[in-house]
């Protein structure tokens, strides 16, 4: 009679070893192709906002918002919305879909893969501010206490185009950068500071150092994490400032979340 033949239990062990030691080398790849394949379909969302952003500019004799209208970011969202019925998957980049609820801004902090909420709308989109077009009759001479109202761009159509932010990753629903914005001390971030160093609001690590922007010439691509003291974010924003390597700034002088980011 023929002996019943199967695995022995060291067998075993040995087969669910090997397992377990291929999902250990795999996992990680898989994570990477995951993110990556998120940055990827960011950047598609960015390249179809690049059209909404044209299509309004072209539809308001060539300039951009006037910055005038409902605090917490209703000026530009609401305006976009209403005209190309943007829904919440395409306010949101895919890395960050997730809202930690509507006082995020008041000091809360942020994750990563954290989005914004104001209301009822949730995004990890933001525009850049000083590109608005203010009103001349403005009282205040500012948009949302955003000074001098000259620094605003107004319209797309500038020399450097391709450096000028005009809608990228963010934590807050919009955000006026100044080249003496301080880089926030943790990864968390410090208590949102309205009209005082805004570029937190930008300063996310949503993509592995990086995070991806649309450009005034409708050009999308990502960004270091510190080259957004480089680039010009308003009329008389200096590329060269004190955040930057032409300005000074050591790579031991960011705070310790930043010091491994790529430096400019």
């Amino acid at each position: 009679m023929n002996k019943r033949k199967g695995f022995t239990l060291i067998e075993l062990l040995v087969v669910i070893a090997i397992i377990a030691v291929l999902m250990a080398i795999l996992m990680p790849a898989l994570n990477r192709v995951k993110k990556q394949a998120r940055a990827v379909a960011c950047m598609a969302n960015l390249n179809q906002w690049g059209l909404f952003w044209k299509m309004y500019c072209d539809d308001n004799n060539g300039y951009w918002l006037s910055g005038a209208g409902g605090g917490s970011g209703r000026w530009w969202f609401e305006p976009m919305l209403d005209t190309y019925k943007v829904g919440e998957k395409m306010r949101c980049c895919p890395q960050a879909t997730k809202s930690a609820g509507q006082n995020v801004h008041q000091g809360i902090g942020y994750f990563t893969s954290q989005a914004w909420q104001t209301g009822e709308y949730i995004g990890s989109y933001g525009p850049n501010g000083w590109m608005c077009n203010p009103r001349d009759t403005n009282p205040s001479g500012a948009v949302w206490g955003r000074s001098p109202i000259s620094d605003h761009w107004r319209k797309p159509e500038w020399k450097g185009a391709n450096n000028i932010p005009l809608f990228t990753g963010s934590w807050w629903v919009d955000a006026w950068p100044r080249d003496t914005d301080v880089p926030p001390d943790v990864v968390l971030g410090p208590p949102d500071r309205p009209n005082n160093s805004e570029m937190e609001r930008n300063c996310v690590n949503r993509h592995d150092g990086f995070l991806n922007s649309l450009f005034c010439d409708y050009s999308v691509r990502k960004v270091g994490v510190k080259e957004l003291w480089t680039l010009k974010w308003h009329k008389s924003y200096d590329i060269a400032g004190p955040y930057t390597r032409a300005g000074g700034m050591n790579p031991g002088d960011w705070p310790v979340w930043m010091r491994n980011f790529k430096d400019y």
